[in-house]
């Protein structure tokens, strides 16, 4: 069989075309970032992503991750109030004796407050002093009071109201319906019941994230945690600010994706085969399959002698979505906040792409000429 001139020039000119790397598209091609992270010694490290790597992938150092002491563990509380600093009280000192020194013949009780729990945790009562009830429910804080007053008036007896103080609440800062300060009437009060109390979370905001302060310790967990597992519906304590915000984590998609964009995560952990349905998948048209990439930078600590981690600080992980190993291992390969899934440009495009404008300028050149 004999190859026309034409045709053997049109072959020439494809290969050509072809092997150019100017040919315009959207993407790198898998075995070009190949090439690339094996010629930059000591700059990159690539990974196939299959089931032999996941065990050792799963005890490398996570990376962007929010800042938080995790989540406080659920603890049982007192059900009544207890009295704390910064607290007011309003006592009220009842005596049937004639010749009490607390209250007079016409008038057979007499009302002492409020009287404001000093930062000691005591309260001042006349010819007995300071009375420490910071602690105390108010029953226990009356008998407390009424146990002193006995020296001096045996048959005094005491009722005793209490009205919680700002150091004795929560401040719900943000995200809510209603925020501010909002008393503890007890100790077994749920993160849930105080977010429920201040109008609940705001239906805007998107995979919130409940942000609880605490002393200097900051803890986080989402709003979807707390609903799903009950266990994880902490306890309040007096000084503590609830926070509601947005999930600020993202990752980006680049290259024959479905949609290049910044993509916010929506949801506490997000798979690589979740986070290529979220970019609508890759191009039918332009995208290679068999190379899907995931490119990750760690942090230099990652390195450290005697840590499980990667061989370099820049990684690349490739996904081959043509393989049921890659699907699965993609399903169960969690992606990191500002990780970049890159769908690589497919070879077979660069030809359609070069065949294109082959024929495009052989049919301008015959126009041309006649």
């Amino acid at each position: 069989m004999t190859i026309s001139r034409a045709s053997a020039l049109l072959l020439c000119a494809l290969t050509g075309l072809t092997a150019c790397s100017g040919l315009p598209r959207g993407a790198a091609l898998k075995s070009e970032i190949r090439r690339d992270a094996a010629a930059e010694e000591g700059e990159f490290a690539f990974y196939p992503v299959t089931r032999g790597l996941l065990p050792t992938l799963a005890a490398w150092p996570a990376i962007n991750a929010e800042r938080s002491a995790g989540w406080p563990r659920q603890s049982a509380g007192s059900d009544g109030q207890i009295i704390a600093a910064g607290d007011t009280v309003v006592v009220r000192i009842w005596d049937s004796s004639d010749n009490s020194l607390l209250t007079s013949i016409e008038q057979r009780s007499a009302e002492l407050g409020p009287l404001t729990v000093s930062s000691a945790g005591r309260v001042f009562v006349p010819y007995v002093g300071e009375v420490r009830i910071a602690g105390m429910s108010p029953e226990r804080a009356r008998e407390a009071i009424q146990n002193e007053l006995t020296q001096i008036a045996p048959s005094a007896q005491v009722q005793l109201a209490l009205e919680e103080g700002n150091l004795n609440s929560v401040a719900v800062v943000d995200g809510v319906g209603r925020p501010g300060t909002y008393p503890l009437v007890g100790r077994n009060v749920s993160i849930l019941s105080v977010l429920s109390e201040a109008g609940g979370v705001n239906g805007n905001l998107r995979n919130p994230r409940v942000k609880l302060q605490r002393g200097g310790t900051l803890y986080a967990t989402s709003l979807d945690s707390l609903y799903e597992n009950p266990a994880r519906d902490a306890l309040v304590r007096a000084g503590d600010r609830v926070i509601v915000e947005e999930d600020e984590r993202f990752f980006l998609s680049l290259g024959a994706a479905g949609r290049e964009a910044i993509v916010n995560f929506p949801q506490d952990e997000l798979t690589a085969l979740e986070a290529i349905s979220l970019i609508g998948g890759i191009t039918d048209t332009r995208a290679d399959p068999e190379g899907v990439l995931v490119l990750r930078e760690y942090p230099p600590s990652a390195l450290a002698t005697g840590l499980r981690g990667p061989r370099q600080t820049r990684v690349i992980f490739s996904i081959d979505l043509t393989t049921a190993d890659g699907l699965f291992s993609a399903q169960n390969m969690q992606i990191m906040p500002k990780d970049v899934v890159l769908a690589t440009e497919s070879p077979v495009s660069s030809i359609q792409l070069a065949i294109g404008l082959l024929a495009g300028g052989v049919g301008l050149a015959t126009r041309v000429t006649n």
